[in-house]
């Protein structure tokens, strides 16, 4: 499953959109090539659209729940079949619940301290936030020491930044609102937002050949 997440290099965050576009936003990002999605749990009918684009899509793509903050949330998420649980902080209910359900736990952290108690709390990769703050060498710095642990930077990452994280030694990225661009959305123009998700799934297999 990790590897199924990982494989376009960019977990893309869909956050407080429109549920009756979500459905068309996800199959424009899976065309474009897209391997993650990630569906907030503050976005309306959050959990019903976990289920419903994880039925409509099946293995095309990895379905996960993003912004979980507690340990209900992430049942909540996991009872609609989400298969990854993101957090912007570290909490050891939420990893272990997420855990104790064969799911997918990556927990957000920004320290080394943080990093290695998620990993020892059962986390299976981290998510370095907000990356913007610290930038993409502050991720090489920490994989010398720390390159056992699959480190995912989220928060400020665009198209023109990506290929600097994934030289960097970052597993994948996370990516929200660069790509998700509200005009774009609004006006149903589908097939940009696949031109943008190629784009970038092309610059992070480039970025993954130079490493």
């Amino acid at each position: 499953m990790i590897e199924r997440m990982l494989a376009s290099g960019v977990i893309v965050v869909i956050r407080r959109q429109d549920p009756d576009k979500v459905e068309q936003i996800a199959a424009a990002l899976i065309e474009g090539g897209v391997s993650a999605l990630e569906i907030t749990v503050d976005s309306p009918r959050a959990f019903e659209l976990i289920e419903s684009i994880k039925y409509t899509f099946h293995d095309r793509v990895v379905v996960g729940a993003g912004t979980v903050i507690t340990k209900q949330e992430a049942e909540a998420a996991l009872d609609a079949g989400a298969e990854f649980v993101f957090s912007p902080h570290f909490d050891e209910e939420v990893v272990k619940t997420t855990r104790s359900r064969g799911k997918i736990s990556i927990p957000g952290v920004l320290t080394p301290t943080e990093i290695v108690r998620a990993h020892q709390c059962g986390a299976d990769m981290v998510k370095v936030f907000p990356a913007s703050v610290v930038g993409a060498h502050y991720v090489k710095e920490l994989q010398a020491p720390l390159g056992h642990i699959k480190m995912i930077p989220t928060g400020g990452i665009n198209s023109d930044n990506v290929a600097e994280y994934i030289r960097n030694g970052a597993a994948a990225v996370g990516i929200g609102s660069s790509l998700m661009k509200r005009e774009v959305i609004q006006s149903g123009q589908f097939e940009r937002l696949t031109d943008h998700a190629k784009n970038l799934v092309t610059k992070i297999r480039h970025a993954r050949e130079e490493k």
